[in-house]
């Protein structure tokens, strides 16, 4: 699913800059929207998998959202098409995601939780830069056919979809165990002051972070031919893949806010280095640092969430989470949009930078114990 919307992804906001003709400031709106919908829809599905037990037939719904929506890109128009497909797409993710993420944690051991979820981080980054490779080969076979290689993309995303419904199986559920309610008050209240942290930090992170697609736009600026212009994908998303399943092994072994806190310090390193020159080289720099920075941080924070809610909850836990992520994406990229238009894309990444330190800060003013549960479990052995 990561090739097929990622061979999309990574050529669409040269599609509605340079086809459909819209604006920078349109395209952060349209970016925050669509990973702001996913990441707010995430709450919906994420209690929903709680109160049913099941994880994966919420996964393979949202995948099939994800996939029926290509054509729509292919068959664009106008702007309210583009948003409708993107918003569809982002809709399945957001279906799929807390489901998904609420299974790997149901089935990792907790000492081995960092890692698991690095390693997720990492198999799903190989999708993502293999499709725009794959879109960059295609485009320039076909002379920049951007709706040729939208097409093509919706063949990988039916074949996920097939291969989750017959080739996955879920763990099975204790018939005896009763299912809740978990947004009832008593359960909200086992989401304690640990976990509201992380969803504090979580929210001020993605201020800090932005859509991927002002990265294109960035090579796009500096020079890099528009066919070429999605090998930016590839290489943030080759370093993420690269980095993060060492990364996430690394925090089952070291303080979470350690962690989360170098990864924020890389952040401010790529948003420097961005601002800084429009040559390709120095943009090609400055993505390699924010792929680092992705390994870094996607899965800790997965991780640090798991490791706060309780087990029955981790559904609606994840939920949350990503709802407050969604509305901090939503507000980002469309401020990053506005001030790209309006003052250039250097005063844009200095922003991101600036939203860093306040990150920084916030992980300064963490509870007494933030993640106590979590430094006992990563002090453990593994079972002989």
């Amino acid at each position: 699913m990561d090739i097929s919307s990622e061979m999309i992804h990574s050529l669409l906001p040269l599609f509605m800059v340079t086809t459909l003709g819209i604006s920078v400031f349109v395209v952060g709106i349209i970016e925050g929207l669509a990973e702001s919908t996913a990441l707010i829809v995430k709450v919906f599905s994420g209690i929903l998998s709680d109160y049913i037990g099941k994880r994966k037939g919420l996964a393979v719904f949202g995948y099939a959202m994800g996939a029926f929506s290509k054509p729509l890109f292919a068959l664009a128009s106008s702007t309210g098409i583009v948003l409708t497909a993107r918003l569809l797409d982002r809709i399945g993710k957001g279906v799929r995601g807390a489901p998904r993420d609420a299974l790997v944690a149901d089935i990792t051991p907790p000492y081995l939780r960092g890692a698991a979820f690095g390693l997720r981080q990492s198999l799903d980054t190989v999708g993502a830069f293999l499709g725009p490779l794959l879109a960059v080969a295609l485009m320039l076979l076909w002379a920049n056919d951007f709706r040729a290689v939208f097409w093509v993309a919706v063949i990988p995303g039916i074949l996920a979809v097939t291969l989750l419904f017959f080739g996955i199986r879920e763990p099975e559920q204790s018939k005896s165990e009763k299912r809740i309610n978990p947004i009832r008050r008593e359960n909200l209240q086992r989401l304690n002051t640990s976990y509201w942290w992380v969803v504090i930090v979580g929210a001020i992170f993605m201020q800090a972070r932005f859509s991927e697609a002002f990265l294109v736009l960035r090579g796009l600026q500096a020079g890099i031919p528009i066919a070429l212009a999605p090998l930016v994908m590839v290489a943030m998303n080759l370093i993420y893949a690269v980095s993060a399943y060492p990364f996430g092994k690394l925090s089952d072994r070291v303080r979470h806010t350690r962690l989360l806190a170098f990864g924020l310090i890389v952040l401010i390193a790529a948003d420097l280095v961005l601002a800084h020159s429009n040559h390709w080289s120095t943009v090609l720099a400055g993505v390699a640092l924010w792929g680092i920075h992705m390994g870094m941080t996607q899965g800790l924070l997965a991780a640090m969430v798991a490791d706060t809610a309780p087990a029955d909850l981790r559904g609606t836990a994840y939920g949350f989470f990503n709802l407050m992520s969604g509305l901090a994406m939503l507000i980002a990229s469309g401020l990053a949009g506005l001030i790209w238009d309006r003052f250039g894309a250097a005063m844009m990444f200095y922003t991101g930078a600036a939203f860093c330190l306040l990150a920084l800060v916030g992980l300064a003013w963490q509870p007494a114990r933030p993640i106590a549960a979590r430094i006992i479990l990563s002090n453990q052995t593994p079972p002989k």
